[in-house]
Parts: C-alpha cells; structure tokens; sequence
C-alpha cells in the first residue's frame, strides 16, 4: 500500500479537496498497489473542524464527497507514516522541509510537480477568493492527483 498526504494551511480546502480527489480517481481507477490518502494543515486554525462550505460544493459539482472530512495538524509521525507528503504551494513545502526528521522516509514535495503539462507550480488558495478560485484549485488539484497516479502506478504497481 502507498499512503499519500496532502498539506495546506488549515486542511480544510485544498488539501481535503486534493485527498478526496485522488482516493475516487484511484477508486476509479482500481489502483494497484492500493492507496491510503490523508491530508492535514500546517496551521491548527481549523483542527476537528469541516471542510470549507465553499470547497464542499465544489468538490460536490465535479463528483467528489469532502463532507466527512475533519482537519488536523501535520505532525512528525507523517513523515514516516507516508510515502508522499505532497505540499499545495512552496511555503507549505518550506514548512514541511524545515518539520521532516532526517530520518523521514517520504518524498517531500510540490503537489504540482506531479502535472507538468500546466504552467503553475502551485495551487493558489482559494480561501479569500470566489468560486472561481475554487474551480480553479480542484481543476489543478485534479490534474496533479491524475499525475501522481499515473506516477504510483509506474513506479510502484501495475502500470
């Protein structure tokens, strides 16, 4: 099994959005080796609370299910829980870089890099934003979890 966590600022847009975009393309898919998917914040502004109301409805519009969703902190043990701890923009991936234990096994990352037909290194924030900003973040988000798939699937399973 490969375990993949997303990390955003609080967990409740982006990276709930990013977790249950790839657990349904890789359901979909009937990904092999399985994967297990997280995500959690580097800020505990929102911890046990739900997603965004606004990421819901997004998500919801193009067939993903983020109402179950709780935030939590990034904490220590995911960098060796996690084969993938995937960061939504380059503070996040400071952040993570500065937590990570040398002794981390998982590959620390942009979420981007995993889709390099699209110009953008990062999935910008939608939080202060409109709807607009939120398609934009599941359209990249989507693009990026299809990437890592495909990934996954080629370096560790079926191809």
């Amino acid at each position: 099994m490969i375990k993949v966590l997303f990390v955003c600022t609080g967990n409740i847009c982006r990276s709930p959005t990013a977790e249950v975009v790839l657990r349904e393309l890789a359901n979909r898919a009937g990904a092999e080796p399985p994967i297990h998917v997280e995500s959690a914040g580097t800020h505990d502004y929102h911890i046990g609370e739900p997603a965004d109301g606004r990421a819901i409805a997004t998500a919801d519009d193009h067939g993903f299910d983020l109402t179950e969703h709780r935030a939590r902190l990034v904490t220590i043990a995911d960098f060796q829980e996690f084969d993938y701890v995937l960061a939504l923009d380059r503070g996040h991936l400071r952040l993570l870089n500065g937590l990570s234990p040398p002794t981390a096994s998982a590959r620390i990352e942009l979420l981007m890099s995993f889709a390099p037909a699209r110009p953008e290194a990062e999935v910008p924030d939608p939080y202060y934003g409109d709807r607009s900003d939120y398609e934009l973040a599941i359209e990249l988000i989507e693009a990026a979890a299809q990437g890592l798939l495909d990934t996954i699937r080629r370096q560790h399973g079926s191809g």
